[in-house]
């Protein structure tokens, strides 16, 4: 009876010491010949035992490693990129239609500027707000309801029949466009540390192509149909990621973040499976984490100098760039950089031939810009490739002090946009890097918000204060992006070959506080695929 007993308190304890993967057998001795046969004994022989403590797990960050780069990200690549493409579109469209717009309706410097300024309030209100949603709801809701939100109101302000209704709903338009760069997060998400920044930068060559796409779009359309078919026309892209978001995946980092591990563990399966790959080995593990997307955890001691700098240097790029665009027609309808011919601001000049030419070079930019950042991004590191494209802009701006005449006017242009495409589509690596998965999505949304305001106040540098002055202009742009360079150099973490944090330090740390040395059970009933 001892015997009996000792065997069962041994099997209770076994057992609650392990876990589904262990394999237990029980079974009753047979009596021998100096044992009375009502006295069996239960002998458990665990497989796992000796291993129990080193049993094989994995993380979505590893899963991702091994899986590699595949056939998914690049159809996944294919979906983003579209919605990118249509916000470079929508972007672009702003610098060609205006001109029209102001001779259409006899529209001064003041209402065409805030024509472009309307729809940047709206993608800086929008930004944080679609930022959250992604972090608390998921990647692909965030991104699939901005861009039909986008779609519809772009399609309205094609039948906008005045001034006051283009500004509601090219308002409305940049609402959506605030959400864009959410794809950016999901694609983030399944990139293997190798690809991620080669990828997200090429990610950009999308961009480059909606934008050249846009001026093509507007040399055959606005001299025969006109502003409103150029804006119909320039939801081609919304309509095609409408067709095809059946398919986006939900990020796998997003859902074990928010315990849904198996739905996690059935996505990097599908991965597998396309790639030709396979999963690790093993239980999934994860570190939930409920209290998502607060902008409070942006600025916890790990993160405040890394936040605030990240923020001024998304402003500083969409400051200068959206400028960089918009003083190219400016520059261009008056023939150089200096011209006499900026006393009437009701002077209306429609884009000739000739400008669309001239528009289309320097859009070219984009791509050697592009080309430039990817050979030093993995070289030199994010911070420095970040610092030398803004210095490099600010050189390219000071020929433009000098009378230049039209065609050193296209060229030194089209250097400094290449220089601050780069520089920005490096910021849209390091940001997503940076920051953990729980504050990912409003680290870049707050982000991007912080862009739109530079892109809020440029127009009226671009096309009010240039009315004055040239040079004063070129300065406030040179010093901006010279502001850029000193931040960039200062970010205190470099993100070249790290891997993409999960949750904030701080849960980490307080959860490794919180739970009990050597208990691994109850984490994995809690925080685990079965």
């Amino acid at each position: 009876t001892i015997k009996r007993l000792k065997s069962i308190f041994w099997f209770s304890f076994v057992t609650s010491q392990t876990d589904d993967k262990s394999i237990l057998t029980v079974h009753e001795e047979q009596p021998g010949e100096n044992e009375p046969s009502n006295e069996g004994v239960c002998t458990i022989l665990e497989q796992d035992l000796g291993d129990s403590k080193n049993r094989k797990t994995f993380t979505v960050e590893e899963a991702v490693e091994a899986i590699g780069f595949g056939k998914f990200q690049w159809k996944l690549s294919m979906l983003t990129g579209v919605a990118w493409m249509a916000d470079a579109m929508e972007m672009m469209l702003l610098s060609i239609a205006t001109p029209q717009l102001r001779c259409e309706w006899r529209l001064s410097s003041w209402k065409v500027a805030f024509i472009t300024a309307v729809m940047f309030i709206g993608m800086m209100i929008s930004s944080s707000l679609w930022g959250n949603i992604s972090d608390k709801y998921g990647r692909k809701v965030c991104l699939i309801l901005c861009m039909l939100w986008t779609l519809h109101y772009g399609l309205l302000s094609a039948f906008a029949p005045a001034y006051s209704w283009i500004l509601v709903l090219r308002g409305l338009v940049g609402f959506g466009l605030g959400g864009a760069p959410q794809s950016v997060t999901l694609y983030t998400e399944f990139l293997p540390m190798k690809s991620r920044g080669l990828s997200i930068i090429l990610l950009g060559v999308f961009w480059a192509l909606g934008a050249v796409f846009e001026v093509l779009l507007a040399m055959v359309v606005m001299p025969t149909l006109g502003w409103k078919w150029l804006l119909a026309f320039s939801t081609l892209p919304l309509v095609v990621f409408a067709a095809s978001c059946c398919w986006l995946p939900e990020s796998a980092r997003f859902d074990v973040l928010r315990g849904r591990e198996d739905k996690a563990l059935d996505t990097l399966k599908c991965i597998a499976a396309a790639n030709g790959s396979s999963v690790p080995a093993g239980r999934l593990i994860a570190n939930t984490q409920t209290d998502r997307g607060r902008i409070r955890d942006l600025f916890i001691p790990e993160y405040r100098k890394t936040t605030l700098l990240v923020w001024f240097i998304w402003f500083c790029n969409a400051f200068s760039y959206y400028g960089i665009v918009l003083l190219t027609t400016e520059l261009f309808q008056a023939g150089s950089a200096c011209s006499g011919e900026w006393f009437c601001s009701l002077e209306c000049n429609y884009l000739t031939f000739h400008d669309y030419v001239d528009l289309l070079w320097t859009t070219l930019a984009e791509f050697p810009g592009i080309l430039v950042t990817l050979w030093m991004i993995d070289r030199i590191g994010r911070r420095k490739s970040m610092a030398v494209c803004f210095l490099l802009f600010s050189v390219s701006i000071l020929p433009l002090y000098a009378c230049t005449q039209r065609t050193l006017l296209t060229v030194f242009i089209f250097i400094a946009r290449a220089c601050i495409t780069g520089g920005w589509q490096v910021a849209y690596v390091y940001t997503p890097e940076v920051f953990p998965t729980a504050t990912r999505a409003i680290g870049i949304g707050t982000g991007s918000g912080m862009a739109r305001v530079g892109a809020l106040i440029t127009p009226f540098i671009a096309q009010v204060l240039l009315k004055s002055s040239v040079y004063l202009t070129l300065s406030v742009y040179l010093i901006c992006c010279l502001l850029g360079t000193v931040a960039s150099w200062f970010l205190p973490m470099e993100t070249t070959g790290r891997s993409l944090q999960e949750s904030t330090q701080s849960t980490m740390e307080q959860k490794n506080m919180e739970r009990p040395h050597g208990s691994e059970t109850t984490e994995s009933s809690s925080n685990t695929c079965p």
